[in-house]
């Protein structure tokens, strides 16, 4: 039998050898899961309890894993994503943005960053974001003249927002791993997302107002609405929508009072904007749009406003649906996946855009991402397994705490360590690896000394790890040698566009990202404020 501290490290030295030589990730796990049992226990012990000793382990891990009900959301959320990206509404929303801020130096780069928000908040998917911005975004900025660093590093930075911002599935599968509750990962994570894509807008705004050269303004157009004109256009578009969803409230509210659902009830959370009292204040706001739309703004400025912004609708709808359903407690995490899948669908077919090809297209290229996703989802399981029946996370939790570190210096190793593992590894290995092993220590960690800044609550130790482990993935998702959000641009980029010069735009918004992951650590409580 070999002690546990040499087997973590031919497991470590066993999973780069691995990689390296082209094994897939989640085959390389499960190698190294029955090395793992065969190197810790006797080999015939293995075998004479064949199916209910040591080796019995590896299929109730992976039997565990299968047998989640939330896992059901990855596929739908992937499914939704490929639909998005085949039909035209993500092209009519950035038309509509792009309409907005035409005229803004640096606009296209700010529609790309805002797109890729409101792309990142109806699918959570990284991959399609980025090919997508860079079938649409990249050929408009090196047209215009932007400076080619600038679009690349925007594009990838800002597709890769879906890994922060809800519905996240990077946080969907830590809430798994860590049976944490997803909704307040989500809850939690929406302030650092939005807080890191403010950075990356920021950082645009800058550096385009201190080099003009780096994003030039498109040709003029005599014909376009422009100053106060435009903003009266945009005022009108929200009066209207505003009208639109507040007539939709209304009638819900009033079909939860006629049929009695809004009654209050001692233990039941209050129906949200469904209540009586809610009324009032819904009425007065469809007065008060009303009264923007018919006497402030005028019908003919706001049509010509719907007109320039229709494209926004349908993305709000479907983030509306998959977050109203999830926040509001109408469904849980899985059904609100389902429920924007038929969004998406609903959407296309009213557009007369979704057809069988796109369909079929679509679950193909689901299939092929969740098999990927599953296959190292059950390799990294079993290792998981094997090593935590080996001891191991109880070696490295004492090895960890007995090196008599600060507790910021312990967090700080750890954020090291999922950097350098995420210059090498997938995300989802990652969580089903090391997660196991560190969030118990974490835990342990005196809670007074997380942060510089202000009380961590102990209830919500575990949400704000899982906050910080997202945004060590979005750094990874840029970091070379292996950062996929480069190799997702490469394939739709024009030839000229090398991989060296891909990573060299990165590096701006590659130290953006560790600024908001440092804001995480000094100000943990930060993720407490909507929870």
């Amino acid at each position: 039998m070999v002690d546990i501290g040499t087997l973590s490290l031919l497991i470590l030295l066993g999973m780069f050898a691995l990689l390296a030589i082209g094994m897939p990730l989640g085959f390389a796990s499960a190698f190294l899961a029955v090395v793992t049992l065969i190197l810790k226990f006797d080999v015939d012990i293995l075998f004479r309890t064949f199916g209910r000793g040591p080796f019995s382990v590896l299929g109730q891990a992976v039997y565990r894993q299968m047998t989640n009900y939330v896992l059901i959301s990855i596929p739908l959320f992937i499914f939704m994503a490929a639909l998005l990206e085949r039909s035209g509404i993500a092209r009519d929303m950035y038309s509509s943005l792009n309409t907005w801020l035409s005229r803004v130096r640096g606009g296209i780069a700010f529609v790309t960053s805002i797109m890729a928000v409101i792309m990142a908040a109806m699918s959570g998917i990284i991959g399609g974001e980025v090919v997508l911005l860079g079938l649409i975004a990249l050929p408009q900025m090196l047209r215009l003249g932007y400076n080619q660093n600038l679009a690349i590093g925007t594009i990838c930075a800002s597709g890769s927002l879906g890994t922060m911002i809800p519905p996240s599935i990077v946080l969907i599968f830590y809430g798994l791993v860590t049976e944490t509750s997803i909704k307040a990962l989500f809850t939690a994570s929406f302030l650092p997302g939005f807080m890191l894509a403010s950075f990356f807008i920021i950082y645009i705004y800058i550096r385009t107002r201190l080099d003009p050269d780096q994003a030039p303004l498109p040709p003029d157009d005599p014909t376009a609405p422009r100053g106060s004109e435009k903003g009266l256009m945009f005022l009108g578009f929200l009066a209207r929508f505003t009208m639109w969803l507040t007539a939709v409230l209304l009638v819900r509210a009033l079909f939860f009072t006629v049929t009695g659902a809004n009654i209050v009830e001692e233990g039941l959370d209050p129906i949200v904007l469904g209540m009586v009292s809610d009324i009032p204040w819904i009425i007065g706001a469809f007065a008060i749009a009303a009264l923007i739309v018919f006497v402030v703004v005028g019908r003919e400025r706001t049509a010509a406003g719907w007109a320039m912004g229709k494209g926004l609708i349908a993305p709000i709808i479907v983030i509306g649906v998959v977050l109203g359903s999830i926040y509001m407690g109408i469904t849980g995490i899985t059904e609100a996946a389902g429920m924007g899948v038929v969004a998406v669908f609903c959407i296309g077919l009213a557009r007369k855009e979704m057809t069988f090809l796109i369909v079929w297209d679509s679950l193909m290229r689901t299939l092929r991402s969740t098999g990927t996703i599953i296959w190292v989802t059950i390799g990294a399981a079993a290792l998981a397994a094997a090593y935590t029946l080996a001891g191991g996370p109880t070696y490295v939790a004492n090895a960890i705490v007995g090196a008599d570190m600060p507790t910021m210096g312990v967090i700080l190793i750890m954020m090291f360590i999922f950097l350098i593992m995420g210059m090498f590894m997938d995300w989802v290995g990652i969580v089903l690896l090391i997660m196991p092993v560190f969030l118990p220590i974490v835990l342990k960690l005196p809670v007074e000394e997380i942060g510089l800044l202000g009380d961590l609550n102990p209830r919500h130790v575990a949400i704000w790890f899982g906050v910080v482990f997202c945004m060590n993935m979005q750094v990874s998702f840029l970091s070379p040698p292996f950062g996929p959000a480069a190799f997702y641009l490469k394939s739709v980029a024009p030839a000229h566009i090398t991989l060296t010069q891909i990573f060299s735009g990165f590096l701006p918004f590659i130290c953006l990202q560790l600024l908001a992951l440092s804001v995480l650590l000094i100000w943990p409580p930060i993720v407490s404020i909507f929870l």
